[in-house]
């Protein structure tokens, strides 16, 4: 049995923990990847898909142009562009690989690991051992059990960025989370006709209702959503595949589409590892149950990213691999914070939130709600938007800002100035201090602070 003093799991952020390790005189780690390599982030999630989700921001304004008295028409290739992100995104993850399996530090395992008891991992019909087990494996698509689904067949973002040749004239998404809303607007700006199928009421049921019902009216100008409707089989019919959906009165529909793909949220790789077997503890749902050290239950084993199923964003598993290297090998006690996780979802309108909801913060504390509209600012009038604002929620007592919740252009960006905030002690204060350039676009931020009101 080959031994090492590290086994990692997963080439994304389990990388940031090796990496700072490597200069060790006799490390020694097996690094295990059943994917490509470089992580769900490079290669079928967050990098990939804004590279797609920038040329459909310019088929978007393009469409817009009249409203400016420009006229302007463009033809998109989609097949090209996305052969160009899967060709960029494949040539980077290849990279990757030759560092891993050249450096002489580390052994390269690409196939699925399988623990076999404690320390102790399968590797291909081979056993390994690891002093420390770093489980950051990431996640893959939760696949519902549909009738005629394997006969049909179907796609995930992964076969979207790992095989697809050709953007479909027509797709039936079953899932209204950030895959289908993101996947969804790229294929409507390239002029596929998209359905999106939510067994929910509303889509994107993380966000707060106003958000929810803007990014649906908004969306819904090129895109169909089938909501209240929950997919219960497949099958096909004069070559096209056939969803069909019922909703809550038990009607059914029948959504035909060249193509069907499956984003119903994520599922832990756990079964496939059977962690269980080291004496890792996992919670109802597959997912690793870790401290707030970021430690399992079982001494000398590690999780951090979406393997611990709490936030799954690249940030947060970035975070949370430094939390990692701190404590399992720089000889410190660092609890993790998340007091002020963001997201940003990159649809249109792109939406983007840091902290509580205005529900949670309502249970928690006494608040104020401050909110401020995009096109009561000079560069809104100029941009023309509609309906798009900044909403913050803060303490009363204290003004200490509890969350944030924006939706309009360039949302991802804006929210950083409140995320900064978050992690200083005087939060509103530095906020009325500042100098905001006018005209522009950051100043729907500051006008959100200025205009507080009782909730």
């Amino acid at each position: 049995m080959k031994e090492y003093d590290i086994i990692a799991f997963g080439t994304g952020s389990s990388m940031n923990i090796v990496s700072s390790l490597l200069n060790s005189p006799k490390l020694k780690v097996a690094v295990v990847e059943n994917e490509k390599a470089g992580g769900i982030c490079l290669t079928r999630g967050c990098i990939p898909s804004k590279m797609l989700i920038y040329p459909a921001e310019i088929m978007r304004i393009i469409r817009r142009a009249k409203e400016f008295y420009i006229d302007a028409r463009a033809k998109p290739d989609p097949d090209a562009i996305l052969r160009r992100v899967q060709r960029e995104v494949d040539e980077e993850s290849r990279m990757i690989e030759r560092s891993l399996k050249s450096h002489p530090k580390i052994d390269y395992y690409n196939l699925t690991g399988r623990f076999v008891e404690d320390y102790t991992v399968d590797v291909g019909g081979k056993e390994i051992y690891g002093e420390t087990i770093l489980l950051c494996n990431g996640s893959k698509p939760f696949i519902p059990p549909l009738e005629g689904l394997d006969e049909v067949g179907y796609i995930t973002n992964r076969e979207f960025f790992y095989s697809l040749k050709h953007v479909p004239k027509s797709i039936a998404i079953i899932g209204g989370g950030y895959v289908a809303l993101e996947l969804g607007y790229f294929m409507a700006m390239m002029g596929s006709e998209v359905h999106i199928i939510e067994m929910m009421p509303e889509i994107i049921m993380t966000e707060e209702p106003e958000i929810r019902k803007l990014v649906y009216r908004e969306l819904s100008r090129f895109i169909h959503f089938h909501l209240n409707h929950k997919a219960k089989a497949l099958r096909k019919s004069m070559g096209k595949k056939i969803v069909v959906a019922e909703n809550r009165e038990r009607e059914t529909v029948e959504i035909k589409a060249d193509e069907v793909m499956i984003a119903a949220g994520r599922a832990p790789w756990n079964p496939e590892t059977q962690v269980e077997k080291t004496g890792v503890e996992v919670d109802s749902k597959g997912w690793v149950i870790t401290d707030e050290f970021m430690r399992t239950t079982k001494e000398g084993i590690w999780a951090c990213g979406d393997t611990n199923g709490k936030h799954m964003f690249k940030h947060v598993a970035n975070y949370e691999s430094e939390i990692v290297f701190y404590n399992a090998f720089g000889g410190r006690n660092v609890q993790v914070d998340y007091h002020a996780v963001p997201h940003a979802i990159f649809t249109h309108p792109q939406v983007a939130t840091v902290g509580m909801r205005e529900e949670e913060a309502r249970r928690k504390h006494d608040i104020l709600i401050g909110e401020y509209k995009y096109q009561d600012t000079a560069m809104g009038e100029a941009m023309r938007v509609k309906d798009y604002f900044v909403k913050v929620i803060l303490d009363r007592d204290t003004y200490r800002i509890l969350g944030a919740h924006i939706v309009g252009p360039e949302a991802s960006v804006l929210i950083q100035e409140i995320i900064n905030l978050m992690y200083t002690r005087d939060q509103a204060g530095a906020m009325y201090r500042a100098l905001h350039i006018h005209p522009a676009m950051n100043e729907v931020v500051q006008r959100a602070f200025y205009n507080l009101r009782e909730a």
